[in-house]
């Protein structure tokens, strides 16, 4: 161990000198990966930036725009009302990130844009993510618990039905994406009574719905949101198979008579102990062979490993609550709450979203 540590500690001296630095972008053997690293790294620095072009192309509804036909770059200035050096600019910014292509003076979509028109929630996330981004203004303030978030209020809905309703927008614009995951993964249609906590507007619901069209469906959620989902349920044609409970599942009993219970990005939103009562108390209330089903974005996810780390970690920070968890702490979880036969499910997106099962 101290001959690893004295390794350790010399290599990090050595790729942190600037000579050694210098070297390795020569060097042939050391010049791609130096390359790579130097990229990587200016990427991390350069990162908010590349949100904010996002944030501009979206809010200008440039991807929208060209979708249909490409533009010249002029004509593009003038429908945005944005001068055109500094269209150019943006529309540079973004070819450079595959968000737009430029071909002989027409933008068209990139592969990148293409991929997020057909993603609305992405878009939905962006502009939310406004709040995240002046909540980690002074990260170090954030970290030494010295900021007022404005996520902090958002997420507990603390505004009243304001806040409810533009959670639950949020919720229906980035739900979509999830759900296709998770129905693609596991098979709803041998389920009876299906129970969604903390389903917001019903977005989830709505969707298994279709893929098994004899279930029952039940929604538990706070007062001021479920009565969104109500709403929802009756514009959608539910109301005959969907029934909505309100109530605060750390506190409140949950209805019973489900053999399936949903959690989908519930749990990383709540500490240890909240996540356990919960646990304990799905079990209480399932019968017999029921199943409980996780959908949550995994800390340590193969390929995907800065989403749980950084993103998660430092929202969660400005959430003021919860923390992104591996599966495996999760499943520990489960095992201390007393399930059974645990399995991980493959999905094909991971970044998106992890599956567990467990049963009673």
């Amino acid at each position: 161990m101290l001959g690893m540590n004295m390794l350790l500690t010399w290599r990090d001296r050595l790729l942190s000198d600037s000579g050694f630095q210098r070297w390795s972008a020569r060097f042939p053997l050391t010049r791609l990966v130096a390359r790579r690293e130097a990229r990587a790294l200016f990427d991390i620095c350069a990162g908010f930036t590349y949100s904010q072009v996002l944030a501009a192309c979206l809010e200008l509804d440039l991807f929208a725009r060209v979708a249909a036909r490409p533009m010249r770059l002029e004509a593009l200035a003038l429908f945005c009302e944005v001068p055109e050096p500094a269209m150019r600019m943006l529309v540079d910014a973004a070819v450079s990130l595959r968000l737009l292509r430029l071909r002989k003076d027409a933008v068209r979509l990139g592969a990148l844009g293409a991929a997020l028109l057909g993603n609305p929630g992405i878009a939905a996330m962006v502009s939310h993510h406004r709040l995240f981004y002046a909540d980690i203004a002074d990260p170090v303030a954030l970290l030494r618990g010295q900021v007022e978030t404005r996520l902090a209020s958002f997420w507990p809905y603390r505004g009243g039905a304001g806040q409810a309703t533009a959670y639950s927008a949020l919720m229906a614009a980035t739900q979509p994406m999830i759900a296709n995951e998770i129905l693609d993964a596991y098979e709803f249609s041998g389920h009876q009574v299906i129970l969604d906590i903390g389903g917001g507007d019903g977005s989830f619901l709505r969707q298994v719905a279709l893929k098994a069209p004899a279930a029952r469906l039940q929604l538990f959620d706070l007062p001021d949101v479920a009565a969104v989902a109500e709403c929802r349920f009756g514009q959608a044609g539910l109301q005959a198979r969907a029934t909505v409970f309100n109530g605060d599942f750390t506190k409140d009993q949950l209805p019973a008579g489900a053999d399936l219970v949903t959690l989908v990005r519930v749990l990383h939103d709540h500490d240890d102990a909240k996540v356990l009562n919960l646990l304990r108390a799905i079990r209480a209330m399932l019968p017999a062979g029921g199943v409980l089903l996780i959908a949550e974005p995994f800390a340590g996810t193969p390929g995907a490993q800065p989403v749980g780390a950084a993103y998660f970690g430092f929202y969660l920070q400005a959430m003021g609550s919860g923390r992104a968890r591996r599966a495996a702490e999760i499943k520990s979880l489960l095992n201390q709450a007393g399930y059974a036969r645990v399995r991980s499910i493959e999905t094909s997106q991971p970044m998106l979203t992890g599956l567990l099962t467990a049963m009673v």
